[in-house]
């Protein structure tokens, strides 16, 4: 999804307790099917199939829904935290990929319109995030709130979606979004992203938690917690097809790459909190800065505050929980 203005939404994110998981959502005698295969990356905007986790989806009744999707062992980039737990983002990227799958599959928004994410929120079970013998298969229930449509076309909502894992909830996640038809976007976007700023250097790649620099989103500027952002447009999976700006997935990984480097002890860190909102597009064709402050802890843990900042004006804000393991 992109970004834009919008107000974030008021009502708090469900966090997952530490207790008992709540029941699975789907009766017994109603599983949802399991298919073999994955759904068409057209309807989750992306160009490669390897990128595409949803599985399948059904109704369950007027706006609130059923899907199904996968993680794999190992990841490209959303690589296994010690070798052991699934990346947090990877629940982020699937609860993404569901504000694609359903306004066109369900609620009648052609392939094709542009989607642009305003709020995002997203909290996670780490103990319900290890790594199995076989890819985890996840069962989603999706509802969709605050839904408006303008002469009978579907134009924006709220959706929250809880994600399950043999039963058990491993994540929640809240998107508010719009979508805009072609033409609206070429008169909103007129000629930008035609342009981009050269590639930057990459901070050392373990002080962000990461193995190589080609996954390093964030460069050095000679300032103690603040950096340019980094933005690689060939990256496959950040840039998995050609864009006009700076997609929102690539700003979640540079907070979180962000707090890695606040807190330290980067190859035990595991983000279980991500709240953002985003307030501007950030353009390819200037530098975006991103400066990260550290929060008095919350009660799920350490908490750090990154804003990026272009051209004088904050585009997007996001605060990131995280817990050692």
């Amino acid at each position: 999804m992109s970004t834009n203005t919008f107000s974030p939404a008021d009502k708090p994110l469900q966090r997952i307790p530490a207790g008992p998981a709540p029941q699975d959502p789907w009766p017994a005698d109603r599983p949802p099917t399991r298919l073999t295969t994955t759904v068409p990356k057209e309807f989750v905007h992306r160009a490669a199939l390897a990128e595409v986790l949803l599985t399948g989806q059904r109704r369950l009744d007027d706006m609130r829904f059923a899907v199904t999707a996968q993680w794999p062992r190992c990841h490209s980039f959303y690589s296994p935290l010690q070798g052991t737990y699934h990346d947090p983002l990877l629940a982020a990227e699937t609860i993404r990929q569901v504000g694609f799958l359903l306004p066109h599959t369900e609620l009648g928004v052609p392939v094709g319109h542009q989607f642009l994410m305003h709020t995002f929120a997203m909290s996670v079970r780490p103990d319900q995030l290890r790594v199995g013998n076989t890819p985890a298969d996840l069962d989603i229930e999706v509802t969709f709130s605050d839904v408006r449509e303008r002469r009978e076309t579907h134009i924006g909502a709220r959706y929250d979606a809880v994600i399950h894992r043999g039963g058990e909830a491993v994540a929640t996640g809240r998107i508010t979004y719009t979508c805009v038809a072609p033409r609206a976007y070429r008169r909103l976007r007129g000629n930008q992203g035609h342009l981009q700023i050269p590639l930057t250097a990459p901070v050392p790649p373990q002080s962000v938690g990461r193995l190589s620099p080609t996954d390093v989103v964030l460069s050095p500027i000679g300032a103690d917690h603040r950096w340019q952002l980094r933005v690689d447009t060939r990256h496959p999976v950040l840039f998995d097809h050609p864009v006009d700006h700076v997609p929102g997935m690539l700003l979640t990984e540079a907070a979180r790459q962000a707090a890695t480097a606040v807190l330290g002890d980067a190859a035990r860190l595991v983000p279980v909190e991500v709240e953002s909102e985003y307030l501007r597009y950030v353009e390819l064709d200037a530098p975006c800065f991103i400066e990260a402050v550290r929060l008095p802890d919350g009660p799920r843990g350490d908490r750090v505050q990154v804003i990026g900042e272009q051209g004088g004006e904050e585009m997007f804000r996001t605060v990131v929980t995280a817990v050692q393991l």
